[in-house]
């Protein structure tokens, strides 16, 4: 969405155009409900903070001033709202785990976006692919929260370095050291995970 073209559209939610807010909700929730899934692990956590998502930015889009993005602006609204989450789970001694659910969605939500005829593998290939994937999945679920969140925004999502710093609101020296020790911190569970599966296949 062009400068222009956004600042049109964000001029017809503070006006609080109802069609606005649905095509708001079209072209963010895929996104949005990816994100909130990798950080929360739940599926049903992780809708109903998207809802939440969508319902606050709706109420609160007057306090979007075109700084950036209103994507990244509505990154940072769902990174929030996932920390409040955690952490209201942690004091009520809840434990993260991913569901099955929240995996398939996951998957379903990244969908089979430039898959070509050319690029279907094996089956073999594609069993393992799909192995090494959950294998990553939850060695990113077991990074501290703090370089999992950052880790999800620069390498699944893709956002610059520059845009993460303004969804999480920490300097860019930060964001890239940060990012740093967790893709050590991520290599170094995988290569873990890796080894103890090797180890079961040869004892089984």
């Amino acid at each position: 969405m062009e400068d222009d073209e956004e600042a049109r559209f964000v001029a017809r939610l503070v006006a609080r155009d109802e069609t606005a807010f649905n095509e708001l909700v079209l072209l963010f929730e895929r996104r949005v409900l990816a994100l909130t899934l990798r950080m929360l692990g739940r599926k049903a956590d992780a809708e109903e903070v998207t809802q939440d998502v969508f319902v606050q930015v709706f109420r609160n889009i007057e306090a979007f001033r075109g700084d950036s993005k209103l994507s990244t602006w509505i990154f940072r609204v769902a990174v929030n709202l996932c920390k409040n989450r955690m952490k209201y789970d942690a004091r009520r001694g809840g434990r993260r785990h991913e569901d099955v659910d929240a995996l398939g969605e996951v998957r379903e939500l990244d969908g089979a976006v430039g898959v070509s005829v050319g690029a279907v593998h094996r089956p073999d290939a594609v069993a393992e692919e799909r192995q090494l994937v959950e294998l990553v999945r939850e060695a990113i679920e077991a990074l501290e929260p703090a370089h999992r969140q950052l880790l999800i925004l620069r390498d699944v999502e893709d956002l610059s370095y520059e845009e993460v710093a303004e969804v999480t609101g920490l300097s860019l020296g930060t964001v890239k050291s940060r990012i740093h020790r967790g893709r050590i911190e991520l290599r170094e569970k995988v290569e873990r995970l890796l080894a103890a599966r090797r180890i079961l296949k040869e004892n089984a």
